[in-house]
């Protein structure tokens, strides 16, 4: 139980701490697409390695079928893009690329992830030690409960989001609206199960999270929902 606890009450703090490890080492601009990025593949790596353990123990041979993932709304994760390898390089002057084989990895697999995931982990300016920090503040971090971390990794998000808004002195929501405005304007429209979903100027994609929020919140299919998005800032 201390586990969960800590999760629910400290989890976004905790992964801003590990970020504040980049402080001072890098520009502003790129810190949050570094930490964003690494609480994307380290979710879905936790994601794919529990649903793996699952097939291993039903022995049915299907570990390595990547319906067997699709299915239940899993990315598959190669095996030179899973956090373990990521983790067991933390401390070599290659993580950076590392990290980055496992970004085109994922996308390679997962083609609806195509030109989406960052992969500027082996840019000379980021320093290789502290980015090895950070995977390891990563490494010792709970996701185990996959399930529980789909609403914590939106949390953690949308933490992260607000907080690089405020750092960087954005103002009048160009960056980030707050999501007490959003979930009031999703609490206007209503969206329910099997409806679409539109945001023109779709950010970081807040609408979206509340909008599945809602309908899950009254009792509807949030898998139901379908969603779409414009943004004139290709790096929002």
């Amino acid at each position: 139980m201390a586990e969960k606890n800590n999760a629910n009450i400290g989890f976004e703090k905790q992964i801003w701490d590990a970020a504040c490890v980049l402080w001072g080492h890098i520009p502003a601009a790129e810190y949050r697409k570094v930490i964003v990025g690494l609480i994307f593949l380290r979710y879905i790596s936790s994601a794919f390695e529990k649903r793996y353990d699952e097939l291993k123990a039903e022995g049915d041979g299907f570990e390595d079928d990547r319906d067997a993932y699709l299915e239940e709304n899993i990315f598959f994760v190669p095996e030179n893009a899973r956090w373990n390898k990521i983790s067991s390089a933390a401390h070599t002057p290659e993580i950076g690329t590392v990290i980055d084989d496992a970004m085109r990895a994922i996308e390679a697999e997962n083609k609806s992830l195509k030109n989406v995931l960052p992969k500027n982990y082996a840019s000379p300016d980021l320093d290789k030690r502290v980015l090895g920090d950070v995977v390891d503040l990563f490494t010792n971090m709970d996701m185990g409960d996959t399930e529980e971390s789909k609403d914590l990794l939106g949390r953690t998000y949308e933490y992260c989001i607000a907080q690089f808004a405020a750092y960087e002195g954005v103002k009048g929501g160009e960056f980030y609206t707050p999501s007490s405005i959003v979930k009031t304007t999703v609490a206007i429209l209503k969206p329910f199960s099997n409806c679409r979903v539109y945001d023109p100027c779709c950010g970081s994609g807040g609408m979206f999270v509340q909008s599945v929020k809602f309908i899950r919140e009254h009792a509807g299919n949030r898998f139901g929902v379908s969603v779409y998005g414009q943004e004139s800032n290709a790096d929002p």
